[in-house]
Parts: structure tokens; sequence; C-alpha cells
């Protein structure tokens, strides 16, 4: 009798472990903990995160047997660089390639839009408005928008909530972003600002729709902009 009183609250226990390992394994994967970084202590965990000792070092094993982080004796868990051999492997140096990723993050985003329509917090919804922001500010003074771009995608992919979106998006690297991927004698005349422009006004759109918690207009929204960029970097002839 005791030990199904018990069940309930080791699965609670087991729920929020869960939680919290993928918390702490997208902020891993974000780059907002770096090898190296010393994790907070254990208390600090229970007080942020509003869990037990017992929660902390179920999540903090589970880290460790991922290859995410290690604990010193004495000194504390640190995370560890992950080794080069890890990830995909892709071919994306020609616009072929771009439109095979682009193919593939059809797939991809198009649920985690949807994902983050739904689970997204207050607080990922105004890192992604900052994402655009910063994406338009440097559009308009012709700088380079890439990182602000892929840094819009990825707060998407983090506000799933699946830590798996984000791995994958974050193995994928700056080869999401198409523009970047495309050789002189490939792009031709293409200027790539007016292409910037035109992500910009798609951007708008899937933002809105995960601001209004739509998923289904998140998720055709984020079909428009990849379909748009798949075509807009097709091979002649393609």
């Amino acid at each position: 009798m005791q030990e199904d009183l018990d069940a309930p609250a080791r699965k609670r226990s087991h729920n929020l472990a869960h939680d919290l390992v993928a918390k702490l394994t997208q902020s891993i994967l974000l780059g907002h903990m770096l090898p190296g970084a010393k994790l907070p202590s254990e208390n600090t965990i229970v007080q942020e995160h509003g869990v037990s000792r017992t929660v902390v070092r179920e999540a903090i094993s589970k880290l460790q047997a991922s290859g995410l982080v290690e604990t010193r004796h004495g000194i504390g868990t640190f995370v560890l660089e992950r080794a080069p051999e890890q990830g995909l492997r892709l071919n994306v140096d020609t616009a072929l390639g771009v439109r095979s990723i682009l193919e593939l993050r059809m797939g991809l985003e198009t649920q985690a839009a949807a994902l983050a329509a739904i689970r997204r917090s207050d607080q990922q919804l105004a890192q992604m408005r900052e994402a655009l922001d910063d994406y338009q500010r440097l559009l308009a003074n012709n700088d380079s928008c890439v990182e602000a771009d892929r840094r819009f995608h990825l707060l998407i992919a983090e506000a799933t909530g699946n830590v798996c979106f984000t791995e994958i998006m974050q193995h994928l690297g700056s080869a999401m972003i198409p523009r970047t991927r495309v050789n002189a004698a490939e792009r031709g005349a293409v200027d790539l600002s007016k292409l910037g422009e035109l992500a910009n006004l798609e951007h708008e759109a899937i933002l809105n729709a995960i601001k209004r918690q739509d998923p289904d207009a998140a998720r055709a929204a984020m079909w428009l902009h990849l379909t748009n960029s798949r075509d807009r970097f097709s091979p002649a002839g393609s």
C-alpha cells in the first residue's frame, strides 16, 4: 500500500528532473553556459527552479551521462567542450546544398513554430522580439544580420521545450542561414539585402502568430518563409 502512495511522488520527481535537464541542456546548447563554465551551486539551482535537492542531483547525473558536464569533487560541476566529431556533417557550400538544408528545415521548423506558439513564455517572446529588432537595425545599416537571424530561429526551437529541436538547430550552425552559404558565382546578380528585407517580413508574420499563441498560423508562416527561402535560392533550371 505504501509503495502505491509513494509512486506519484517518484513520478513527480522524475518529471521535474526531466524538465530541469531540458532547461540546463538548452542553456548549454544555446551558449548561455560556455565550455569550462561552472554550473550554479546546488542551493542556487534549488532556489531558482523551485525544486528539491534530489531533483537537482538527478538532473546533474543525467547531464553527466549525456557528456555535457562533469563534476569535480569538492569544486563543482563544469560544462564540457563538445567533441568536434559530434553532430551532423552536411555539405552546404553550394546553392543546391542550401536548398537541401531548407527542405530539411521545412519539416523541422514548421513543427517547432507550432509548438513554440503553444509553449512559449513571455520572456522567450520578448527575446524573439529583441532578435528581430536587432535584425532590422543591422539590415538598415547594411551590416550582417546573420547572427540575429540565426538567434531568432534558435529561440523558436528553444521555446518548444523540446531539447531535440534546439540540438539539431545547433548542429546546423550557420548553415541554417542560406544567404551566407551561396558563393558569388552561383549568386550572380541577386541582391542579398533585398532577400533580407523579404525574410524580415516573413519573420514578423511568424512572430505575430507565436505571440497570438496560434499554432496553425505559426506553422503556416514558417512554412511560407522556408518555402520562399528555398525558391529564392534554387539553382537555375532546378
